[in-house]
């Protein structure tokens, strides 16, 4: 099965809406569980050499109402908003995003430059990324050309699924 079969596998569980789904085909094997998967996790035993951890989400920040204030606080002004990182892309700007669940690097090794900085131009197929997933490195193609305003996953962190790591300004 090809990389972009997988991709095309995932888009679909996706778009359907399923939470999840297994494929066993001539010794190959894929589970791809979706965002609308319970959190119910079942644990089964594997050999201390497959061990993975296991990152949980941070708790939620507490809701504004039950913070108790005062005073009211004056709204943020133009340089609080502006120097604010914003995730999400303007209408002119596009996102290259995670097309898997795994650990997110810019660049292939320890010594070596990034693929992409802040301000470079890439074209459709240039490697942007790599994400490993269960120990083989994906070099992550961008599907578009344009110039990068944005990179917002950091080097050796999870990434997941459709998660925005790239904001583009398409050429």
């Amino acid at each position: 099965m090809t990389f972009e079969q997988i991709q095309q596998l995932i888009e679909l569980v996706n778009n359907l809406e399923i939470s999840e789904f297994k494929l066993e085909h001539e010794g190959f094997k894929v589970n791809i569980r979706t965002k609308h998967y319970s959190k119910v996790i079942q644990q089964t035993a594997l050999p201390s050499s497959m061990v993975m951890p296991v990152q949980q989400a941070p708790p939620p920040p507490p809701p504004v109402e039950a913070v108790s204030t005062t005073q009211e606080s004056p709204p943020p002004s133009n340089e609080q908003t502006a120097s604010s990182p914003t995730p999400a892309a303007t209408s002119t700007e596009k996102t290259i995003k995670s097309p898997m669940i795994g650990t997110f690097y810019r660049c292939s090794g320890p010594d070596k430059p990034p693929y992409v900085k802040i301000g470079d131009t890439i074209q459709k197929g240039d490697v942007v990324c790599i994400i490993e997933a269960m120990k083989l490195f994906n070099e992550i193609e961008a599907d578009m050309s344009g110039r990068i305003i944005e990179i917002l996953a950091d080097d050796n962190s999870p990434v997941e699924y459709d998660q925005p790591l790239f904001v583009i300004e398409p050429a």
